[in-house]
C-alpha cells in the first residue's frame, strides 16, 4: 500500500520531467538565412577581404574617406543632436531595463514587512463578546521559483537577445543617419555648383541680349531674333530659381538630420571638385556580421525561438519556496522579544490541469512570432545583398557613363566656340549660337549630375556593406571646402 501511494504521488512529478522533454523551442527552417554567394555579381579581379563582425560595435570613421572636414563636422553634430539616434538610444535603455528585470526574476527576492491589524475576536475564544485586539508584526519575508523546467531561464535569454537587437538597431540608426547626413551634404554641393554653371550661363545671355539687343536697334537683327534671346534668358533665370528652391529645401532637410531648427542653419556655398573614393565591397559571406540590421533581425528571431519555449514551459509544474521570520505581539512593548518571535516556511507546488485551451493557444502565438521572425530576417538578408548589389551596379554605370558624359561636355563646349565665331563672322544665325549654348548647359548639368550620382552611390555602398571600418582618406578623393557657415550658438561657438 504504501509503494503504491508514493508511486501515485510521485507520478504528476514524472509526467512533468517527460514533458520537459517536449520543451525544446522549434528549430530554425534550414534555408531561413539565404546563403551567401561566393561574390558579388558586380565585383571582378581581386577580392578584398571584411573586417570581423561587428554587429552591435561602431561603424568606423568611413566618411573620413571623403577628405572632407566640413563632412566630419556635419556627422559629429548628428551624432549628439539627431532624434532618430536618440530614440533608437532610448529604445537600448528600455531594452536592457527589461533584460534585467528578467533575470531579477531568477533571484531570490528577499523584503521586509510590518504591519498593525485590529479586529474583534472570534467568538469561541474565551473571549467576551465584542472584544477587540490589536496584532503588531515585523519580520522578513523571502520567496523563490526554482524554475524547474527553464521557464524564467527563456524569459531572461529572450530578453537578453531583444537588448541585443536593441543595440544593434542603435548602430543601425547611426549609420543611416550618418549616410542621411553625406548624402545631403553631397546633394547640396552638388546644387551649389549646378547653380553656378547656371549663373554663369544667365550671364553670358545677358551680354549676349544686350549685343542683340544695340544689333536690333542699329537694323542689322529681327525682333524675332531679340525676342529669342530675351526667352531664352528669362527661362534660364527660372531654372536657377529652381535650384534655388531645392537648394533651400535640402538645406533645410540637412538641418533637421542635425537636430537643429532649419531657421538658424546655413551651409556656406564652396567650390566643389574631385571624385569619390573607391570602396572595396569585401566578401558577401561577410556582410550578414556587418550589417546591423540584419543582426537585429536574427537576434529578434532568436528571442522569438526562446519564447517558444517559454510559452511550452507554462504547462509545466512551478516550485515556489518561501520564507518568513520576525515577530508578533498585540503589545508594543513586547513585539521584539525573544517570546515574541515567529518564522515558517513552505513549498508551493503547482501543476496546471485545465485552462480552456489558454496555454496551447499562448504557445500556437509564440510559433506564429517566430515564423514571422524568420520571415523578416529572411527579407532582411535578401534586401542587405540586393542593396549591395544595386550601389556595386549604380558605380559600375555611372563610371562608364561619366566617361561618355565627358566627351559630350568636350564636343558641346567646341561646338559652341565654333558657333559663337561663326556668328560673330555672320555665317550662321543667333539661333543656331543659342542652341550650342543650351546644348552646352545641358550637357554641363548632366555631367555634375552624373558626378554627385557616383557620391550618392558611393555612400549608398558604405551604407549597403554596414559601414565597419576605419577609412584612411584618399588624396584628392574629395573636395575640400574648409568653411561653413551657421547662425546658430553651436557653430559659432566651435
Amino acid at each position: 500500500m504504501k509503494t503504491e501511494t508514493l508511486v501515485l504521488r510521485l507520478a504528476p512529478i514524472a509526467l512533468a520531467l517527460v514533458l520537459a522533454g517536449c520543451a525544446t523551442p522549434l528549430p530554425l527552417p534550414p534555408d531561413t538565412p539565404p546563403a551567401a554567394p561566393a561574390a558579388f555579381k558586380e565585383v571582378e579581379g581581386t577580392r578584398f577581404a571584411a573586417l570581423p563582425p561587428a554587429e552591435a560595435q561602431p561603424r568606423g570613421d568611413w566618411w573620413k574617406a571623403f577628405a572632407d572636414p566640413v563632412l566630419d563636422d556635419l556627422i559629429a553634430r548628428a551624432d549628439r543632436s539627431n532624434t532618430s539616434i536618440a530614440t533608437a538610444a532610448a529604445h537600448l535603455e528600455q531594452a536592457r531595463a527589461l533584460m534585467r528585470a528578467a533575470a531579477a526574476d531568477r533571484l531570490p527576492q528577499i523584503g521586509a514587512s510590518a504591519g498593525a491589524n485590529r479586529a474583534t475576536l472570534t467568538p469561541g475564544t474565551g473571549a467576551p463578546p465584542g472584544t477587540k485586539d490589536t496584532v503588531l508584526s515585523a519580520g522578513l519575508d523571502a520567496s523563490y521559483d526554482a524554475d524547474l523546467f527553464g521557464r524564467l531561464r527563456k524569459a531572461s535569454t529572450a530578453a537578453s537577445l531583444d537588448a541585443d537587437a536593441s543595440a544593434a538597431l542603435l548602430q543601425s540608426a547611426r549609420l543611416l543617419v550618418r549616410a542621411g547626413v553625406a548624402q545631403t551634404y553631397f546633394r547640396l554641393r552638388a546644387l551649389d555648383a549646378e547653380r553656378t554653371i547656371v549663373r554663369q550661363t544667365v550671364a553670358a545671355y545677358d551680354d549676349t541680349l544686350r549685343l542683340t539687343e544695340r544689333r536690333m536697334q542699329a537694323g542689322d537683327l529681327a525682333e524675332l531674333d531679340f525676342v529669342r534671346v530675351r526667352a531664352e534668358v528669362a527661362a534660364t533665370q527660372s531654372q536657377a530659381l529652381a535650384l534655388d528652391r531645392e537648394r533651400a529645401q535640402v538645406e533645410h532637410a540637412l538641418a533637421v538630420l542635425l537636430g537643429e531648427l532649419p531657421s538658424n542653419y546655413t551651409l556656406a556655398e564652396v567650390e566643389w571638385s574631385g571624385t569619390p573614393p573607391h570602396i572595396p565591397a569585401g566578401l558577401p559571406s561577410a556582410l550578414l556580421t556587418r550589417r546591423p540590421d540584419v543582426s537585429a533581425a536574427q537576434r529578434s528571431m532568436l528571442a522569438a525561438q526562446a519564447r517558444v519555449g517559454v510559452a511550452q514551459a507554462a504547462w509545466f509544474p512551478d516550485l515556489s519556496l518561501t520564507a518568513s521570520g520576525g515577530y508578533a505581539s498585540t503589545d508594543l512593548g513586547d513585539l521584539f522579544k525573544w517570546s515574541a518571535r515567529a518564522w515558517g516556511i513552505g513549498a508551493l507546488f503547482s501543476l496546471p490541469i485545465f485552462d480552456g485551451g489558454r496555454r496551447d493557444a499562448g504557445i500556437d502565438k509564440a510559433k506564429a512570432e517566430l515564423d514571422a521572425a524568420a520571415a523578416g530576417y529572411r527579407e532582411q538578408v535578401l534586401a542587405a545583398f540586393r542593396d549591395v548589389e544595386d550601389a556595386l551596379s549604380s558605380l559600375r554605370l555611372l563610371s562608364e557613363q561619366a566617361d561618355a558624359q565627358a566627351q559630350a561636355v568636350a564636343s558641346a563646349s567646341r561646338a559652341t566656340v565654333l558657333s559663337d565665331a561663326r556668328y560673330r563672322n555672320g555665317y550662321v544665325s543667333q539661333l543656331d549660337l543659342l542652341d550650342a549654348r543650351r546644348s552646352e548647359l545641358a550637357n554641363r548639368r548632366e555631367a555634375l549630375q552624373v558626378r554627385a550620382a557616383q557620391y550618392q552611390a558611393t555612400v549608398g555602398l558604405i551604407e549597403a556593406l554596414g559601414g565597419g571600418w576605419d577609412a584612411t582618406p584618399v588624396a584628392g578623393a574629395a573636395s575640400t571646402p574648409q568653411t561653413v557657415a551657421s547662425n546658430d550658438t553651436a557653430a559659432r561657438s566651435r
